[in-house]
């Protein structure tokens, strides 16, 4: 399924069901920006980032909206990749290190989320794993062991599971206080005092 089909399913689980998470979703990133990004890095942004970019162009404020983390906006993708390019030389960022399996940072990582302590990034070197999702933490290296084959995968997993309840790797989706999407892991029952639901799981009871 593509991005912006992806996106269509989303977009329409959280207008029906959790409209102040729907109220996040930024608006369209604009072409001139998007460019004016691409010429700042240096590169080309790949094409399902770009669609997403052009669905929404990251949050209005932050919410957690999505399983992983928080999807930036044109402006934050350039300032959180340009920030690791500036810290990798000084902490050897740039070598893997046994026994990890990947860098800190790579020149070809671009990023699509901000989960406060770890970037979700698109990996873009050559290769089988080309486009493929992973996390780049602020204090380890690089993971890509659970991660995405593709943007577009990842997204097709959060409308599956916002549409039937199910995960998306470790995570699930709940509501909280006034209808508020969050994701939680599986047997969660509350975040800092308020209590998570599972109306998927209602709406099985009553249906049955």
């Amino acid at each position: 399924m593509s991005v912006p089909e992806s996106w269509t399913r989303i977009e329409r689980w959280m207008r029906q069901n959790t409209p102040p998470s729907a109220a996040l979703l930024g608006p369209p990133g604009a072409p001139e920006a998007i460019a004016a990004a691409e010429a700042q890095l240096g590169f080309a942004l790949p094409d399902e980032l770009v669609a997403s970019l052009r669905r929404h162009d990251g949050l209005t404020r932050w919410g957690n909206v999505l399983p992983e983390a928080a999807p930036l906006s044109v402006r934050g993708i350039v300032e959180q990749y340009e920030i690791r390019m500036d810290i990798a030389p000084d902490i050897d960022g740039f070598t893997v290190h046994h026994p990890n399996t990947e860098p800190w940072w790579d020149e070809r990582w671009v990023p699509f989320g901000d989960g406060d302590s770890l970037l979700q990034i698109i990996d873009l070197r050559p290769g089988p794993g080309h486009g493929r999702l992973g996390l780049a933490p602020t204090s380890d290296s690089a993971d890509f062991a659970n991660g995405w084959t593709s943007l577009g995968t990842y997204l097709t997993a959060v409308a599956d599971a916002l549409e039937t309840g199910g995960p998306v790797g470790e995570w699930h989706p709940y509501l909280i206080a006034g209808d508020t999407l969050w994701w939680g892991l599986g047997g969660e029952t509350e975040i800092n005092g308020e209590p998570l639901r599972r109306q998927w799981d209602q709406q099985r009871t009553h249906g049955e």
